[in-house]
């Protein structure tokens, strides 16, 4: 009896080794204001009160402020190189023999990529502290996403690991 195989939409599809990976985290430098917003946020509630009230809000928000950061920058970009190759946004993923052009979009490019020259059924993964992006053409008749805008800091091995 053989097991069963996962489906190539599902997250437990078998990957080959990652041609190009890169996780889409945010700035070291967010994290001392995030902290610090969390404490004075605390420091507020707390506010001289004795007992529970004092010390709650700092073991409640810093935490928290710790986890929305990391939960803010969980997202990967990778490119799996192996039998069939397939550039993973996200959850989102699609196989690079489906891919045409690719162009990098930095600076106005990218503000005219995201905003007035952005198709409705595009797919956009974007994160604002990332500078850089990639404007993928999808060319799979059958799909009906024109194009992929993703950002990455990497954007020129992102493209190598395309090609």
């Amino acid at each position: 009896m053989s097991t069963p195989r996962p489906s190539p939409g599902s997250d437990t599809a078998p990957r080959g080794p990652a041609a190009f990976a890169e996780r889409l985290v945010v700035p070291w430098w967010w994290w001392p204001p995030a902290l610090l917003m969390a404490g004075l946020l605390a420091a507020e509630l707390h506010m001289g009160h004795p007992g529970l009230r004092a010390w709650l809000p700092y073991v409640l928000l810093l935490p928290l402020a710790v986890v929305l950061l990391i939960w803010l920058g969980r997202v990967r970009v990778q490119v799996d190189a192996g039998e069939a190759p397939e550039l993973r946004a996200g959850a989102a993923h699609l196989p690079v023999s489906q891919i045409g052009r690719v162009d990098v979009v930095r600076g106005e490019a990218k503000r005219e990529a995201l905003g007035p020259q952005l198709d409705p059924e595009a797919f956009v993964l974007h994160r604002p502290w990332v500078g850089p992006a990639v404007r993928i053409e999808v060319i799979d008749p059958d799909d009906p996403t024109p194009y992929w805008v993703v950002s990455t800091r990497r954007p020129e091995a992102l493209l190598a690991a395309l090609r």
